[in-house]
């Protein structure tokens, strides 16, 4: 009986993660090997509607002043009809309601939301700052993101289409030197956008709104129902929803802004865990209307189906290494030889944005950054560790549903500044200490030559 369950097992864990590998080798390949769709950047400067760019910020003392400061140097119009700044002061109990209300002296089109009351959280203080921004146009950022100069207006040119609902830019480490863990992240990303994003946008299926380095239009986010503060992925969560009604989802390459990935193994457990809950949690949401939507392709509905269940596929994965265990144990000696050097290559070459080697590997050559591919057989640490942290995520949102009980939302460790000084001048005001937002300066130029 064991045994034969263990059969089953392998059998089904052998075609998920086969489908998942064909997957995101058809995305390379397309990358590689194919011509990108529209690109809309040819429109940036010409259509600059009214924006008002969100940071929901809950003790951000440590890297507010960096992205206010980038903001301040963007190129997009700083006047009222064209731009506010609403920094959300999410219940924080460090400097960060002073830092915002001094840049607010300093600067009239940043106008910060100060919230005390209420559920904390990113979806709740993205609806709170919905509710008091006047734009056409909301673009969100994490606190710790540094937009380039030329990003809000490469974000917006999309927005000219009617049918677009949502835009997505690329989001690049800033502090890939910090250590090993952020050069394998820089790697991740790499993958997750250059290659996974933009052959997902190229191919007509449904491209993913970020939460962070995106905008949403205000009558698309209407209609699909706001922000859902019940998520710990409001951006998936909104992704869906707006792709089952019909509206496009567009992604901007070129539009580069720089974040701060996790420095720690326990901080990127922390992220992990969050993303991986609140994803698996639109998956019981909206796998049904996804498949009964009427606006959606065949293919996009069958591509919504693999977004939504990439965190299932780590439990599955060490499913199917506990039964090659047993049937090896019970002489089955020539399909655990078979199953075990299956499970171990697609395994590492399929799983989600954690460890895809064929999207990791042809990012590195549309960068033309061929030297980082050096580092690509070490992301089998990072695979191992995602999908161990995947793994006991889940069964902790499994064993939460059951009792009817919902997880914390946790924020990302911050490390830009991390003795904690260095936001204050002599006199108190605010002042970055420049470490991120020299990144920003120094790539620039670059941003306005990448590819698409």
């Amino acid at each position: 009986m064991i045994v034969e369950a263990a059969r089953i097992v392998a059998v089904v864990v052998l075609v998920v993660m086969a489908a998942y590998t064909a997957r995101h080798l058809l995305f390379a390949l397309h990358r590689l090997f194919s011509r990108g769709r529209m690109d809309y950047t040819d429109l940036a400067g010409f259509h600059l509607p009214s924006v008002s760019v969100l940071i929901p910020m809950h003790n951000e003392e440590a890297v507010a002043p960096d992205i206010i400061e980038a903001l301040a140097e963007a190129d997009y119009p700083h006047d009222p009809q064209h731009l506010e700044v609403i920094p959300i002061n999410d219940h924080s109990t460090d400097g960060t309601g002073a830092i915002l209300d001094e840049y607010a002296r300093r600067y009239p089109w940043i106008k910060p939301l100060h919230r005390k009351k209420g559920k904390r959280g990113k979806a709740a203080a993205l609806r709170a700052g919905t509710e008091a921004a006047r734009g056409e146009i909301l673009i969100a950022f994490d606190a710790d993101y540094l937009p380039g100069r030329s990003l809000l207006k490469f974000l917006v040119a999309p927005f000219a289409d009617p049918e677009v609902g949502a835009v997505m830019g690329r989001v690049v480490p800033h502090n890939v030197g910090a250590s090993l863990l952020t050069r394998l992240l820089d790697l991740e990303r790499a993958g997750g956008y250059q290659v996974d994003q933009q052959a997902r946008y190229n191919l007509g299926l449904i491209a993913q709104y970020g939460g962070t380095a995106g905008g949403v239009r205000r009558a698309a986010l209407e209609t699909a129902g706001g922000w859902n503060t019940h998520s710990l992925a409001e951006d998936t969560d909104l992704t869906l929803r707006l792709a089952i009604r019909g509206w496009k989802i567009a992604y901007v390459n070129r539009a580069e802004c720089y974040e701060e990935v996790p420095e720690t193994w326990e901080g990127r457990r922390r992220q992990v865990e969050r993303w991986a809950i609140g994803h698996t949690d639109c998956l019981h949401r909206y796998l049904g209307p996804l498949l009964r939507s009427p606006c959606l392709t065949a293919k996009a509905k069958l591509d919504g189906v693999f977004l939504l269940g990439v965190y299932l596929t780590a439990p599955l994965i060490l499913l199917g290494w506990i039964a090659t265990v047993i049937l090896f144990f019970a002489g089955q000696t020539y399909l655990p030889v078979w199953v075990a050097f299956f499970l171990a290559s697609t395994s590492c070459n399929a799983v989600g944005n954690f460890a895809s080697f064929f999207e990791i590997g042809s990012s590195v050559l549309l960068d033309g950054a061929e030297r980082r591919i050096r580092l690509l057989p070490l992301n089998v640490a990072n695979f191992l560790f995602s999908t161990t942290t995947v793994a006991v995520a889940l069964i902790k949102y499994y064993a939460g549903r059951a009792r009817g009980r919902s997880l914390p939302w946790n924020k990302t460790e911050r490390h830009r500044n991390g003795n904690g000084n260095g936001w204050t001048n002599g006199n108190g005001e605010a002042n970055g200490n420049g470490r991120g937002l020299s990144v920003v300066k120094a790539r620039a130029a670059a941003q306005n030559s990448g590819s698409s």
